[in-house]
């Protein structure tokens, strides 16, 4: 655990809170059988992993036959959503009562800016950070680690660093001296392709990237992501945490395994996972113009597919004919290349206050989304399901944030 300096914080009032191996600790939590244990929530698929797993190396998206290989006593549990929401709506209730400025980033993990607090509370914001790591710990059971920083994507790195179960502080005068000995992995927003690209060109930590001239990063990785990270490694990153945002998408995947798979089986995948996202939208109460299909292949290479609709739409039947069209456009690809995972997101997101109606004005479909979600809510969302999703099963629906209301 790291342990910074109490005392001032300048303008470093950004705290970014992240529970430690959530599913998992939950988990360990409710069994005291699993504790000081590897344990991984899931089944094929590795949905999270204890620290005592991670050490083994056990990665969260890894299969259950490969987690078993490199952690033979792995104890496997399948998910238990409706505890992980409970956790996580008691963690936010504590987050909110810390202050009202919260920037959910997910169902583990939020910003939380505490600036506007020294009127009213002159306790330093890393304190804060340890009064609500103690308050999470004794009051809801689990672990979280708090990174306190003047920017959310210094306060998200942080948190990085100081996980499992830490605190840390990065004073603003000290910002270059924390970010730039890191690896290039551990900055927000740099993925494996990205970091790949970088270290091909020798660039393994932070500091390696901030002695190029913007201009060199902007032909290596491509204008924008070259301008973003030549941002990031300065320090020139946005200072407000975001809290009336609404979504911008809402999307939904599924990992299918390196198969083969056949075209039937992943129609339903697909299907179902339509079915879901369309619920997810109407209960937002919103509409969508866009249909995106994204597509992994066996030789881990991806593909993207999307289609605009004339009017935002929250009909389940729409929706669904689009996102089939698309996967009829790739059918000879994912022939070719063997599919291993389907994924679809909803983009141009609307209010459905205002919906533009197609002629002729037939309302059966309206009405069978209606009671489909009625069904779903009422008896849970595997009451009523897909005939075709009987032998394939519809996966796993991570939870969620809720969606703010839509503006109007």
């Amino acid at each position: 655990m790291t342990t910074p300096q109490s005392g001032p914080a300048g303008r470093a009032t950004i705290l970014h809170a992240d529970l430690d191996a959530f599913y998992a600790s939950v988990e360990q939590r409710d069994d005291p059988r699993l504790r000081a244990r590897p344990v991984a929530v899931g089944g094929g698929v590795i949905l999270a992993a204890s620290y005592e797993a991670k050490r083994r190396g056990v990665r969260t998206a890894m299969g259950g036959r490969q987690a078993r290989g490199l952690c033979p006593d792995l104890i496997v549990v399948p998910p238990r959503f409706d505890a992980y929401v409970e956790a996580s709506e008691a963690v936010f209730a504590i987050f909110r009562d810390t202050t009202p400025q919260v920037q959910g980033v997910s169902i583990d993990e939020a910003f939380l800016d505490v600036r506007g607090l020294r009127r009213v509370d002159p306790t330093p914001p890393v304190d804060l950070g340890a009064r609500l790591r103690a308050r999470v710990r004794d009051e809801v059971g689990l672990s979280i680690t708090v990174g306190v920083a003047r920017t959310p994507f210094l306060a998200k790195v942080a948190s990085r660093v100081a996980k499992p179960d830490g605190l840390l502080l990065v004073p603003p005068d000290d910002e270059a001296a924390f970010l730039h000995p890191l690896p290039v992995e551990t900055l927000w927003g740099v993925g494996e392709t990205t970091a790949t690209k970088l270290r091909a060109f020798g660039l393994r930590t932070a500091g390696d990237v901030a002695d190029l001239p913007e201009g060199v990063l902007r032909a290596v990785l491509g204008p924008a992501t070259g301008s973003h990270l030549h941002a990031v490694v300065h320090g020139r990153t946005p200072e407000r945490v975001v809290t009336d945002r609404a979504r911008g998408s809402v999307g939904a995947q599924r990992a299918l395994g390196r198969g083969p798979h056949s075209p039937d089986a992943v129609r339903a995948a697909l299907l179902g996972l339509v079915d879901r996202v369309c619920r997810r939208l109407r209960a937002g109460r919103r509409t969508a113009r866009t249909v995106v299909l994204r597509l992994r292949f066996a030789d881990f290479s991806r593909a993207t597919r999307s289609r605009s609709l004339a009017f935002g739409t929250a009909s389940s039947d729409e929706l669904r004919a689009a996102a089939l069209t698309l996967l009829d456009s790739a059918r000879e690809l994912v022939a070719e290349r063997g599919i291993t995972l389907v994924g679809v997101a909803l983009t141009g997101l609307g209010s459905d206050a205002v919906v533009q109606p197609a002629l002729p004005l037939d309302r059966s479909h309206e009405d069978l989304d209606r009671t489909t979600d009625d069904l779903a809510q009422r008896f849970g969302s595997r009451a009523l399901t897909r005939a075709s999703l009987l032998v394939v099963g519809d996966g796993f629906a991570a939870p969620l944030l809720p969606d703010p209301p839509p503006d109007t």
